[in-house]
């Protein structure tokens, strides 16, 4: 005779995990001033990783205390810290060791903070046998291990869609829009430098109430721009040229001059990500602007003009980082309008 076992009235669809979760925040060498200020307003203490280059090269890692069940953020866009003599390539090559000795550390979550996601520019084929390189390096990162990737203001939305895991898109245009409207100016005309940045003119427009003018422009080669003509009103009215970066900075002292001879009275300019590459202090020293109005997202190398004005992004990576480690939304920093492009 076989013997039934009572079965309880109510089985549990869970069981608690008895632990409270871990914010760790940890920083590579591209930009170790944000990650201070992120740890800052986080009320923590970057944490403490020994990160060093090899005479042949190569990278190394460790973390120098247990990370074991943390949600890990590790602040590293992928740019070169002159400073620091590391390269684009570097940073991004050191990203990858970090977030694997994470994953081998048994950190619980691992988010890399990229505030500039490099490669982004490579986003599609321009021409035969080109690689997409934005795609591989989300790639790279996935295969890596990474379980989040925290961004800003990408060259293209599409990126996005080249991840797997979740790719939170963060922007800096309610901090510039706020800084232009402080200045208190009158006659503004926002400009796009070309057709591909039209949509993020129009919301800078409509957060500041100015008028839209756009550029026409043609790369003759990579790093070059030529600027034909000014579509809209500009003549008498102080231009605000909006983009998403400024490299060598080639685009702008185009733009400027184009703006400048249909009657623009000052040229200020906005963008997020101060790459500034090669002869970039000289195109925009010799451009005649009033302010270049950048983020930290990439550190300033010495010697930049005295008129580039740099906002600090770190109070909204900190809100964004909060909510994520406590599983909030994050679109609603911005009210759902972070879909730029």
């Amino acid at each position: 005779m076989s013997v039934i076992e009572p079965q309880p009235a109510t089985l549990r669809t869970s069981i608690e995990a008895g632990y409270d979760k871990r914010l760790m925040l940890f920083s590579g060498r591209a930009n170790p001033e944000l990650a201070g200020r992120i740890a800052g307003k986080l009320e923590v203490e970057v944490g403490p990783v020994e990160l060093r280059t090899f005479s042949n090269g190569e990278v190394y890692c460790r973390y120098q205390e247990s990370i074991r069940g943390s949600d890990v953020f590790i602040v590293q866009p992928t740019c070169g810290n002159p400073a620091l003599k590391l390269t684009a390539n570097d940073a991004l090559m050191e990203l990858m060791v970090m977030i694997d000795a994470a994953i081998g550390a048994s950190a619980h979550r691992v988010i890399a903070v990229t505030p500039w996601y490099g490669y982004s520019r490579q986003d599609k084929k321009s021409a035969p046998r080109e690689p997409i390189t934005s795609r591989l390096v989300a790639r790279m990162l996935e295969g890596a291990g990474v379980d989040r990737v925290l961004t800003m203001d990408l060259h293209s939305g599409q990126i996005q869609g080249f991840f797997q895991k979740p790719c939170d898109h963060m922007t800096a245009l309610f901090i510039l829009t706020q800084y232009i409207q402080d200045l208190g100016l009158d006659d503004l005309v926002v400009v796009a430098p070309d057709v591909g940045r039209v949509k993020l003119a129009e919301k800078f427009r409509d957060k500041i109430g100015a008028d839209l003018a756009v550029l026409t422009k043609e790369r003759p080669a990579q790093q070059v721009a030529e600027i034909s003509y000014v579509i809209g009103e500009v003549e008498g009215k102080t231009a605000v040229l909006v983009d998403d970066m400024i490299d060598t900075g080639g685009t702008l002292k185009a733009a400027a001059q184009t703006v400048r001879d249909a009657g623009a009275k000052r040229i200020y300019v906005a963008a997020t990500h101060a790459v500034l590459s090669g002869n970039a202090f000289e195109n925009l020293a010799s451009s005649g602007f009033e302010e270049i109005v950048v983020t930290d997202t990439i550190p300033l190398r010495a010697g930049a003009p005295d008129n580039i004005r740099v906002l600090s992004c770190a109070e909204l990576l900190t809100d964004s980082i909060r909510r994520i480690f406590t599983d909030d939304s994050v679109s609603e920093v911005f009210g759902g309008e972070n879909q730029l492009f």
